[in-house]
């Protein structure tokens, strides 16, 4: 396992915290000493006697060595959008903050709707490992018509989805019918567009104080209870991207009590914020679904906990500098974030006791790849809780700084 940064190998790190795969499909969580040596390669078992005696030893390390984290939908900005973020930039961000898989959303440009844009991303494949791996469109160009040809695709995509709201329901069942046999998943973004309406904030008492247009919990729960009904009929393994409500948390919960087969994910930023952080009015802030409250937040975090919530997604999403530099209510939606989740999620949840180590971990590795239907993530991200680094332009790797982390110091990085 190469490891990269700018610590002087050979390096033994005592009492790492690992973080691994067990025969369950859980994480189990263990104490052991971690060479790595010159050429940067990571060892857990190996013969003390072979340790140069030039090696840094760190008797009390704090260092966490985990699976590789897998981020379920993200965008990429190319092809179509260069100036946003190109693909190797992409690759280095997921590298730097502890990825061994991205999911790519459809919405490049042209998008994923057919073989032959498929040809880029087995250009891709070829030259950046297969670290990135494309979904595919459920209907033509994202508009929510016509539904794509998904046999022809899904041998080369790692499942179905748009990536934003599909208001024909009669549509939706069709595609959960059509997918069904092909053995992938289809992953839908629980919207009714005229309840939502130009909502940019989590309808209720900051909406108010802040003086930005609402945007009702309902908008998300009323389209969650319609879609649930459709798996009921259907029986397709279905996936709930972007949750963000407390109600759709108990929706969910009831299904799967029901034996209906669904999974869901909830953004890293909806974890760590809340509406009442947007005092700022900071464009890096405004996401879709808006952020909801802290009783929301706090309701996502006990459904990662219960298994309601199974996998804690990215969306990392970047956009150029002119795009954010606009009001908040007219700003793009989205936010980069590869390069910050574990740090900020690590601080945020499991220092502060909310979550457990073991439970971050696997709702960012196992759970995941279990969605995707991948292979068992290997220890591959090697993390530092303690270390402090200044989140400033020259530290990432993409040309994209839509992040209010960005000029921060964050605590936490991987190695």
């Amino acid at each position: 396992m190469p490891l990269e940064n700018s610590i002087a190998y050979p390096v033994l790190y005592k009492q790492v915290q690992i973080l691994d795969a067990d025969s369950s499909s859980t994480i189990s969580e263990a104490f052991a000493d971690v060479f790595i040596d010159r050429d940067r390669q990571i060892h857990i078992d190996f013969d003390r006697s072979q340790i140069p005696q030039q090696t840094s030893i760190y008797e009390q390390s704090g260092i966490v060595l985990g699976v590789g984290a897998i981020d379920l939908y993200s965008t990429s900005g190319e092809p179509g959008h260069e100036s946003r973020e190109t693909i190797p930039e992409l690759v280095r961000a997921a590298q730097n903050g502890g990825f061994a898989t991205v999911g790519i959303l459809p919405n490049t440009q042209p998008a994923i709707d057919d073989i032959a844009a498929l040809e880029f991303w087995r250009n891709v494949r070829r030259n950046h490992a297969d670290i990135l791996k494309p979904w595919g469109a459920i209907t033509k160009g994202l508009e929510g018509k016509q539904l794509t040809d998904m046999s022809e695709l899904a041998e080369s995509v790692i499942g179905f989805t748009d990536g934003k709201a599909i208001s024909n329901l009669l549509l939706v069942r069709r595609a959960m019918e059509y997918i069904k046999p092909l053995g992938k998943p289809i992953a839908l973004f629980p919207q009714n567009p005229d309840l939502a309406g130009s909502g940019v904030i989590r309808e209720g008492k900051w909406s108010l104080q802040y003086g930005m247009t609402g945007y009702p919990a309902a908008a998300e729960t009323s389209a969650l209870a319609a879609l649930i009904e459709l798996v009921r009929l259907t029986k397709t393994p279905t996936h709930f991207m972007r949750i963000s409500t407390a109600q759709s948390v108990e929706l969910i919960a009831q299904s799967k009590n029901d034996g209906l087969p669904i999974t869901a994910s909830t953004t890293w930023l909806h974890l760590c914020h809340c509406d009442r952080d947007l005092d700022t009015y900071d464009p890096n802030l405004r996401l879709m679904p808006p952020l909801g409250s802290e009783a929301d937040r706090l309701a996502l975090i006990a459904g990662i906990r219960s298994g309601a919530i199974d996998a804690i997604a990215i969306d990392h999403t970047p956009c150029a500098y002119e795009e954010k530099v606009v009001p908040f209510e007219v700003a793009p939606v989205g936010a980069i974030g590869l390069e910050f989740a574990i740090p900020v999620l690590w601080q945020s949840l499991v220092t502060t006791g909310l979550l457990t180590a073991r439970e971050l971990w696997k709702a960012l590795s196992i759970n995941p790849a279990k969605i995707l239907g991948l292979a068992q993530p290997q220890l591959a991200t090697m993390f530092d809780p303690n270390l402090e680094w200044l989140a400033d332009a020259k530290a990432i790797a993409s040309q994209a700084h839509n992040s209010n982390y960005i000029g921060r110091s964050l605590i936490g990085k991987v190695l």
